[in-house]
């Protein structure tokens, strides 16, 4: 018996490909043609941790217009931060000949970084070279193929994990099937707790009012509708300013990445004051454009590259 489990046949996709015939399902590869790369080192234990601050990385290197996704993965000491547009993939694909249902699961080059021994050929004009560890894109003129061995592109260059799969993903759909499988189950644990609440609700409902009448029997004034009402506006009004502090928080903390750091947050009632100090000019634009979208005020520090930003609640 034979329990060596066989790989799927793997394409790579790139600009220059020709038009394929698929008779069964493939797996595919994408060149860094599809798709923009970051490498970071950060002080996160998880990707969760680190996929949240992806965006923020890729401000203004990508295409306007497009609607991006991320992975991250560890690779050495730093994170590989990857962004790629599903539609545009699905498009090139399709237009290959390449049919959605037939693609099991897609891969980026970078993901086997380490298979990539020799420069492969893409075309007479392009190859795939490794440069400081990143697989990249570059003109063939600029190799010199003295001494090297002919890189041959076949599933073996499979990463063992790390694919996705863009089944479900078509021009008119909402979300894809992964995200469909995990809102059903979050609907299936909803309705779960439904139940059980609901269950606890009639027995502890009785118990409820048993205690409100007790503490309308020690502090009558509350039986008056007015009074309840007063207190209520007044606890909302000062739940609602705390919220604005705490969203103006999460809102900064946003704009702390590597090369930004925190130096001071001022805070009353009405507005806020932050002081960033930022590496270099380049450091400091992104950090400026970040509050613009937010509506905040920015002013350059006086002979440095620190930013001053400026909000009301």
């Amino acid at each position: 018996m034979n329990f060596i489990r066989k790989t799927k046949e793997l394409l790579l996709a790139h600009t220059s490909m020709q038009r394929v015939t698929l008779s069964k399902s493939v797996n595919v590869m994408l060149t860094p043609q599809f798709y923009t790369l970051k490498k970071e080192e950060l002080p996160v234990k998880y990707a969760y941790q680190a996929k949240k601050i992806a965006p923020s990385l890729f401000e203004g290197l990508l295409e306007d217009g497009g609607t991006y996704d991320y992975i991250v993965f560890k690779e050495g000491d730093a994170w590989v931060f990857i962004a790629y547009d599903i539609e545009r993939i699905r498009k090139f694909l399709q237009s290959k000949g390449i049919a959605i249902e037939k693609i099991s699961k897609l891969f980026f080059a970078q993901q086997s970084v380490n298979s990539f021994t020799t420069p492969l050929s893409l075309s007479d004009k392009e190859s795939l070279a490794v440069i400081d560890d990143t697989v990249v894109v570059v003109p063939s003129i600029a190799l010199s193929d003295k001494g090297q061995s002919v890189l041959v592109f076949d599933e073996k260059f499979t990463p063992k994990e790390g694919g996705f799969s863009i089944k479900g993903t078509t021009k008119n759909s909402m979300i894809t099937q992964t995200q469909a499988l995990s809102l059903a189950a979050i609907f299936m644990l909803f309705a779960g707790i439904f139940m059980v609440e609901g269950s606890r609700y009639t027995g502890e409902n009785q118990v409820e009012n048993e205690e409100l009448q007790s503490l309308y029997e020690e502090y009558p004034a509350l039986e008056n509708t007015s009074t309840r009402k007063n207190i209520i506006d007044k606890y909302k009004n000062i739940d609602s300013a705390e919220r604005k502090k705490r969203d103006v928080i999460k809102s900064l903390s946003k704009m702390i990445f590597k090369g930004v750091t925190l130096n001071s947050v001022a805070m009353n009632e009405k507005s806020f004051k932050a002081q960033f100090s930022c590496i270099d000019n380049d450091v400091a634009k992104r950090v400026k454009k970040l509050a613009k979208k937010l509506h905040y005020n920015t002013s350059k520090v006086k002979n440095s590259t620190d930013l001053t930003v400026e909000g009301t609640l």
